[in-house]
């Protein structure tokens, strides 16, 4: 196969395979950069979540009681809407979420987009307050009472 020359922005001539082999390695590394901070990466303090979840949640949820709002132990793999003696809205019993981080992360970062006419009204606006209380939620799932 004949070598192709390629102007890059600097004047330089590359052949197309030289070319194409930095295009790929460029991309690469864009992606790795980037991948901090997509949500669905990101890990979580369960610690931060914690206190994040007291202050924040606690008003209105608890792990093991309803109160306003559905106890959240064992969230993970559960279907909305289906913690038991909790009166949930309509919108959210036709939801067919089961709770895990993606779905979590859409929940918390706006709960009316995924459901609409839900009651929850909160939304956790900041990617890494989210991600902390999803690994709250998870870490709290897995241990006892």
């Amino acid at each position: 196969m004949p070598a192709v020359l390629v102007e890059t922005l600097n004047g330089t001539a590359m052949t197309s395979a030289i070319f194409s082999s930095l295009s790929s390695a460029a991309c690469l590394a864009g992606a790795a950069l980037l991948a901090p901070f997509t949500p669905a990466l990101a890990a979580g303090n369960a610690d931060a979540g914690l206190a994040l979840y007291q202050a924040r949640c606690s008003a209105c949820h608890s792990l093991d009681h309803n109160g306003a709002g559905p106890a959240h132990r064992g969230v993970f793999g559960r279907g909305a809407a289906l913690a038991p003696g909790f009166a949930y809205s309509d919108a959210l019993k036709s939801s067919h979420l089961i709770w895990d981080e993606a779905s979590l992360e859409r929940w918390l970062a706006d709960p009316e987009k995924v459901a609409p006419g839900q009651r929850m009204g909160i939304s956790v606006p900041d990617a890494k307050d989210r991600a902390d209380l999803i690994a709250y939620l998870k870490k709290a799932g897995t241990t006892g009472k």
